[in-house]
């Protein structure tokens, strides 16, 4: 419901200002929704849940971006205004779902679950419930005795910042440097090289097919971020299909060929890889890369956060530390991201004017009328 909320206010106002701190609300909402859950599927059992669903939820964010993505080209005619208060209606599908689809919570008790999955969640239970009287301690069963719970509860576990710092430090190389490398090569291709590569509206006669999709030159930044998000969705749904995560030794691969993708898409916007009149030719080499751009981003995404969450500790550790330690790591790997793509945003100002600058000394003029 905050979304909702903040899509209002970027609707409701002109104001330059309102609009920015309403981006700000919806940002800060999101982020912290994306980090809840990814801490709290840490606590699922056995393992093997918690890994799928972390799959389910990149499938869902993914799902997001294209439907967004979709839905504004579709709407893109009728203005900011028009279109995303239409938008704002689309949170109020959260409460729906949670109170008409979802099963309720009784259907959760144990003697509704298959055997299988009952057997399974009893033995990865690791206390036994806290008495609430003479009659519940004598009743305990094999579970912690009263000692061990008062002592716990005398003597909570508490990660310092020492310890912090010992679990963030072999997270940086393996998982946080990849994840950061790919947000900040992919948002820098979509907030500031991808907003220059525009062409000329295609000739019906020429290019029948592209002509039905762009009927002017502004239509070109949300086609490349409809590809993008299609892309992103269809790579973050891998686990989810059943397709084997990433050997963490691969996990470089998609920021390495991220990289490679931004310098050829920075050179065709500012040098032009085919002749100007020969803009199908651009639009097919633009297409292909945009889409492997987004499956390197959902590949990346999905794939760390798999393996953090996968993560187990050894045998003879404290379970609640353990829990802990998990819940830490995975909410760690959200600061790499968030830092690439804050990174990228600063970089995407300077890079499109500057693209848009060289294009205007080789003669393309487009991008001036956006």
């Amino acid at each position: 419901m905050g979304i909702l909320t903040r899509l209002q206010i970027i609707s409701a106002f002109d104001s330059l200002y309102m609009r920015l701190l309403g981006i700000c609300f919806a940002s800060f909402s999101a982020g912290l929704g994306e980090l809840t859950f990814l801490q709290l599927s840490t606590r699922y059992n056995p393992p093997s849940v918690a890994g799928h669903s972390v799959g389910y939820f990149a499938s869902g964010t993914g799902a997001a971006g294209l439907v967004g993505a979709f839905l504004w080209w579709e709407l893109r005619s009728l203005g900011v205004r028009v279109g995303v208060g239409l938008s704002s209606i689309l949170p109020l599908i959260i409460p729906a779902t949670y109170f008409l689809l979802l099963p309720r919570f009784s259907s959760f008790s144990p003697s509704n679950l298959p055997s299988s999955f009952a057997s399974a969640t009893e033995s990865a239970v690791e206390y036994a419930p806290l008495p609430t009287g003479d009659a519940d301690e004598s009743a305990q069963g094999p579970g912690l005795s009263t000692p061990e719970i008062d002592e716990i509860i005398k003597h909570p576990v508490a990660l310092s910042a020492h310890d912090k710092w010992q679990l963030v430090k072999p997270l940086v190389p393996e998982y946080m440097l990849p994840l950061f490398c790919v947000y900040l090569f992919e948002y820098t291709i979509n907030q500031g090289i991808a907003p220059t590569l525009v062409y000329p509206v295609p000739s019906p006669d020429e290019y029948w097919l592209m002509s039905k999709i762009i009927y002017s030159i502004r239509d070109y930044y949300p086609l490349w971020q409809l590809v993008y998000q299609t892309m992103v969705f269809a790579s973050r749904s891998s686990i989810s299909a059943g397709i084997p995560p990433l050997p963490t030794r691969y996990l470089s691969l998609p920021a390495i060929i991220q990289f490679c993708i931004l310098g050829l898409l920075a050179f065709e916007s500012a040098v032009g890889v085919f002749d100007e009149r020969l803009e199908g030719r651009s639009f097919t080499f633009v297409f292909l890369l945009i889409s492997i751009e987004g499956i390197c981003g959902g590949l990346a995404y999905v794939n760390v956060y798999h393996h953090v969450n996968q993560e187990q500790a050894s045998p003879d550790a404290d379970p609640e530390r353990a829990k802990q330690e998990r819940e830490f790591k995975i909410g760690s790997i959200g600061i790499a991201d968030s830092t690439g793509i804050l990174l990228a945003s600063l970089l995407s100002v300077p890079t499109e004017i500057e693209l848009c600058r060289a294009q205007v000394t080789r003669g393309k003029l487009l991008c001036k009328s956006l």
